[in-house]
């Protein structure tokens, strides 16, 4: 058996929710109950959240032979541009994943996998790799150590050191997630993105979720303006249209980007800078938001309407 996010079960057909918006990858969970403690994750080893779930998603378990017929209907292939494993550290879930990835690469070569697990080594990494993994995420999540020390298990400088030797080892192939929202300020995130990007690893941005029964479920989501920036200084970064220390900060706040607002509209004004960031092909709708709610990344192409919304936010509080 394999869980299965509910919304890629319904590409695959294997359900019959209604969704708005649909995954272009297909998300895949492997074990449950983590070894480790984060204080946001509903697979915390002490958390009392549904095993099922993940962020906001319900991950159903699945027969992992349905699984692997559904990847192939024509239906499903038209939308799924990649499989992403999201790997549970119970000890033998790594494990678990690379024959699922065997079995998928064995029924379509050149499908694109990324697996975002906690690989303790190099040789590990390129053990993924050798399997057919495209991509391979280590989660640093929080900012700084500060921060990992308060929402984390582990030690924040043993994956940093880890994920920047991964790297230069395997460039083009590691990515991180930072997750905004845990305690830090905006200068902390914009630098580490820049980091990030200087030594060549991608980042997913997320916005923290409160989960029940985990032990921040009573903590407070990021406000809209504030991910915003963040969001828009990751799309500034990314692109190499400026650089973090162009910015200007005020306490920990962004003020500005340093760019005239005519030049930063024309930069942001396709709305691409508002949609999921992480690996190609990766949309993950409603993992941070539920669908009554306005998306912190959209998994999906903006309207006219909703650039100008996202842009009202973002310049509320910069410097004109």
């Amino acid at each position: 058996m394999i869980r299965c996010s509910a919304g890629t079960a319904k590409v695959l057909g294997l359900n019959n929710i209604k969704a708005d918006e649909l995954p272009t990858t297909a998300y895949l969970m492997v074990g449950e109950h983590c070894k480790f403690n984060c204080a946001f994750c509903a697979q915390a080893r002490e958390s009392r959240s549904r095993t099922n779930l993940l962020s906001r998603v319900v991950w159903p378990e699945i027969h992992e032979q349905e699984v692997l017929k559904g990847l192939q209907i024509p239906e499903a292939q038209k939308v799924m541009q990649r499989v992403c494993f999201q790997v549970v550290q119970d000890g033998k879930a790594l494990e678990e994943a690379k024959s699922y990835v065997r079995k998928i690469k064995s029924d379509n070569p050149a499908m694109p996998i990324c697996v975002s697990a906690g690989p303790r080594s190099l040789d590990e990494i390129e053990d993924l790799l050798k399997h057919g993994v495209d991509r391979v995420s280590l989660a640093l999540d929080a900012a700084t150590p500060e921060v990992f020390a308060q929402a984390k298990d582990g030690s924040w400088q043993s994956r940093y050191d880890l994920l920047l030797e991964a790297a230069g080892k395997f460039p083009g192939h590691i990515g991180t997630h930072l997750i905004v929202g845990l305690g830090e300020t905006e200068e902390d995130m914009a630098r580490i993105i820049q980091d990030m990007y200087d030594k060549g690893i991608t980042v997913a941005l997320f916005a923290f979720t409160p989960v029940k029964g985990t032990r921040m479920e009573n903590s407070v989501k990021p406000e809209l303006e504030h991910y915003r920036r963040i969001q828009v200084a990751h799309y500034l970064i990314r692109r190499k249209f400026t650089r973090v220390d162009e910015f200007v900060f005020l306490r920990g706040k962004i003020v500005s980007f340093s760019l005239p607002l005519d030049q930063l509209w024309e930069y942001l004004s396709d709305g691409e800078a508002f949609r999921t960031s992480g690996c190609s092909g990766c949309n993950r709708p409603y993992y941070n938001e539920s669908p009554r709610e306005e998306f912190y990344n959209y998994p999906r192409s903006l309207t006219p309407e909703e650039v100008k919304r996202c842009w009202q936010e973002l310049i509320t509080n910069l410097d004109k």
